[in-house]
């Protein structure tokens, strides 16, 4: 709203603006000014993983956000870190295109208020704040370089009202490129709080490069699965240690990943990927160990012949899996659901509520 200037003491001047005249002059049309165009405030929230840049931007109606534009680009910024300990030149040039879109993206759509965060890639590598700057300085985006624990608060935050109602303890797991959190958390109406949390340096980018699959042998690629599963079940060991007390009591889980939305779109058996279909879903977690061990089997051109995998995710996609199965052992729920959400949604809700233009998040599980 625009600010009228404080009164000075002095009466208008007769050929003033805000004189007699002046109403004149505006009914007549001939000096009015245009009223200024409003627009509803919007946000945005960037999320650069090791594996994928993902935008969101959304604005704020009725108490919730609705999302207005969004884009997703596989950007492999994490390739061959594990072996090098840097971000690779061909990666940084696919990471900057991908960010340009997205900052036009940002100015299109007038951005009130926005926040870009990197995750574990950019964590681990040396040059990581070398791609920072070059972000900045291509794209005007600044990227903040997020720690574990933040990036595990966010996808709380993003997520967690999709946890299935109940009273036994809740488990929150995030499966990305280059790490995995898991969060045991108390989900209430308006607040979701972490009790205890680890993160691991093994997603599916990490996982794959230290145990490539095999392609001539499904020996082989069985075996690779194998050590795959035990070297994850290593890292989450002191976690799952502490697990043990929930032994016996109905469990709950829900997990925000490209894994587990592309395992819930190969169980629903979808010809392409349906966010509507997949975000909120519940699914048997024998139904998911079922799938990961017949896509673990699979050679990788069967498995870039299923719909929602594509040659993609075809290469990544087991270690994913391999993962996933380590947590329902630790975890050992009837159920798991399924968010298509995560990161960019907790940005997105802290953002908003900064401005006061979101309430408590609302409870949205879905049977």
């Amino acid at each position: 709203m625009r600010q009228m200037a404080a009164p000075s003491g002095r009466p208008p001047r007769p050929d003033s603006r805000t004189g007699p005249a002046a109403k004149g002059r505006n009914r007549a049309g001939g000096d009015a000014r245009p009223m200024p165009i409003i627009r509803p405030r919007s946000y945005a929230a960037i999320d650069l993983g090791t594996n994928n840049c993902r935008l969101l931007i959304a604005r704020p109606q009725n108490g919730e956000l609705v999302v207005i534009d969004a884009f997703s680009r596989i950007v492999r910024l994490g390739e061959g870190l594990h072996g090098t300990g840097k971000i690779s030149q061909a990666a940084m040039d696919r990471t900057v295109a991908a960010l340009s879109i997205c900052a036009d993206k940002l100015r299109r759509r007038h951005v009130s208020l926005s926040r870009a965060v990197a995750t574990e890639a950019c964590r681990r590598a040396s040059n990581g704040r070398e791609l920072a700057e070059r972000v900045r300085r291509e794209t005007g985006i600044v990227l903040d370089i997020i720690s574990a624990a933040e990036e595990a608060k966010l996808a709380v935050l993003g997520c967690h009202n999709l946890m299935e109602p109940g009273e036994g303890p809740a488990l929150i797991f995030d499966i990305g490129g280059g790490s995995t959190e898991l969060m045991h958390v108390d989900v209430t109406d308006h607040d979701v709080k972490i009790h205890d949390w680890i993160s691991v340096p093994w997603g599916v980018v990490s996982l794959t490069e230290h145990a490539p699959l095999p392609e001539d042998s499904l020996a082989g690629r069985q075996a690779a699965y194998t050590h795959m599963r035990d070297v994850t079940r290593d890292a989450f060991a002191a976690f799952a240690a502490r697990a043990e007390r929930f032994a016996g009591q109905p469990l709950r889980l829900l997990g925000t990943s490209g894994t587990v939305t592309t395992l819930a779109s190969v169980f629903l058996d979808l010809p392409r990927y349906d966010r509507r279909a997949v975000d909120g879903l519940v699914v048997p977690c024998d139904a998911m160990r079922d799938i990961s061990r017949r896509l673990a089997d699979a050679s990788i051109a069967d498995r870039a012949e299923i719909a929602c995998i594509g040659r993609e995710r075809a290469d990544l996609v087991v270690a994913g899996c391999a993962i996933l199965e380590s947590i329902i052992d630790l975890w050992p729920a009837v159920r798991v659901g399924v968010a298509d959400r995560g990161i960019r949604e907790g940005i997105l809700r802290t953002l908003a509520m900064q401005g006061r233009d979101i309430p408590v998040t609302r409870r949205e599980y879905r049977k």
